[in-house]
């Protein structure tokens, strides 16, 4: 036989999932402009690492030594004044602003939809709030009525009883004159 849990916090396979992201779930068939494809995922990835402190470190140390090996004679494979460095950065340049803005545009679009997943939320909190304050007034309107009825009742019982007391004198006042 089980015994009832009183006081105590239910067994986490009686206690109900909850879906925190039960407001944005109604936004997932909104793709993007550039859609949820391959290529958008990867253009997010490199504009992100674009902007990290390890890209700007490794890119610095390959120019440095690009530079050093070219201007020391290791190599002549790009002399001064490192035309296929400025080559490469121009390269560079050219694909990184177009992913970076593809993946701005990507961002604004989610930013969007959770926007508008959050205002409904509020939306319906407010609602939720509104009723629930409709409920109370109820509560206490009805409160209020059933504590009138209550003085009512309790006057009604007071003035019985102050009847049943003067009915009960009389009645004994006529009884002690009957046997005199």
């Amino acid at each position: 036989m089980k015994e009832a849990n009183s006081g105590t916090r239910p067994a986490p396979s009686e206690v109900p999932s909850r879906d925190h992201l039960r407001f944005h779930r109604p936004h997932q068939h909104l793709a993007t402009a550039f859609g949820n494809d391959r290529f958008a995922r990867m253009a997010e990835r490199f504009a992100r690492a674009f902007g990290t402190p390890i890209f700007l470190g490794t890119q610095t140390l390959i120019v440095a030594i690009w530079i050093g090996v070219n201007a020391v004679g290791f190599t002549n494979f790009d002399v001064y004044p490192f035309i296929l460095l400025n080559l490469a950065f121009s390269l560079q340049a050219a694909y990184a602003a177009p992913l970076i803005l593809l993946a701005q545009t990507r961002q604004a679009g989610r930013d969007t939809a959770h926007a508008h997943a959050d205002a409904e939320h509020r939306e319906a909190l407010a609602i939720a709030n509104e009723q629930r304050q409709e409920i109370a007034a109820q509560n206490a309107a009805q409160l209020m009525e059933l504590l009138r009825r209550n003085t009512e009742l309790t006057e009604l019982t007071h003035r019985l009883t102050e009847r049943v007391e003067t009915l009960t004198i009389e009645l004994h006042e006529k009884l002690v004159q009957k046997n005199v």
